[in-house]
């Protein structure tokens, strides 16, 4: 099962098999794309958090399933989990509740920030069943960590710590297991209080900014600035600096 919550301004995505470690099947993947769906239209959903129930965030693909006769865990346009080739705007934080393997880190390296506990780990373990990442891991994660750190989790299948995955930038915050949802929502907090155009502009400029060249990059970002600039938020924040006040964001 798939849980779908909203906390305000604030969408949850919880993966909620305990019993299989939260592993993706096929129709956890249709569940998983139709809420970045709903989570792209809504208006007033500004930033989402994916999670995991139990002591594990995600084992990957449910094989069982698949061996079993089903379809691949992947949605056309979504990819495995219907998410780690989903096209979107807004962010999406992952609440890592403990280890994240195989496809469960694919589905870490699509989201945009990471908030760990201290129990979690992060591997691609897939050589290990005679497989391949095929799920964007073994293109995300040389972009996240240290080539040769990247290169001894895809060739050993071996997962490292929450600690080392801190240390080396792939985990923006690490805390405490009891601590995991706070932290999560106290970083998209402080993500929705900024315009949120501005934001998922600035989110876009950067992604796509890394396979640009410098140039291409720079031009990128000041054709988004200018969108920016007749938006009714644009100036909304020039009055708030002005006038010393919150800005009341409307996301026009």
């Amino acid at each position: 099962m798939i849980k779908f919550d909203k906390h305000g301004r604030i969408a949850v995505i919880t993966l909620d098999r305990p019993d299989v470690r939260n592993a993706i099947d096929y129709t956890d993947a249709e569940a998983i794309e139709e809420m970045i769906d709903a989570i792209e239209l809504d208006d007033t959903i500004w930033v989402s958090i994916i999670t995991g129930t139990g002591p594990v965030f995600c084992s990957g693909a449910n094989l069982k399933a698949i061996a079993d006769g089903g379809s691949p865990a992947k949605t056309m346009r979504g990819g495995f989990a219907g998410l780690v080739a989903r096209a979107r705007a807004k962010p999406l934080i992952a609440a890592v509740n403990g280890p994240a393997i195989a496809g469960g880190c694919e589905i870490v390296l699509a989201c945009d920030l990471v908030v760990s506990t201290t129990t979690a780990s992060f591997g691609l373990s897939e050589v290990k069943r005679s497989m391949v990442a095929a799920g964007g891991g073994l293109y995300h994660l040389p972009q996240v960590l240290p080539r040769n750190v990247a290169m001894e989790l895809a060739l050993t299948g071996d997962p490292i710590t929450a600690h080392r995955a801190y240390q080396l930038g792939l985990v923006n915050d690490l805390v405490e297991p009891e601590d995991l949802m706070d932290a999560a929502f106290d970083m998209a907090d402080r993500i929705t209080a900024n315009a949120p155009l501005a934001v998922r502009h600035a989110r876009t400029v950067l992604r796509e900014g890394m396979n640009l060249d410098a140039a291409e990059a720079m031009a990128l970002g000041e054709q988004t600035m200018a969108m920016i600039r007749k938006t009714e938020d644009f100036s909304e924040g020039a009055r708030a600096f002005l006038e010393k006040r919150p800005p009341q964001w409307v996301a026009r």
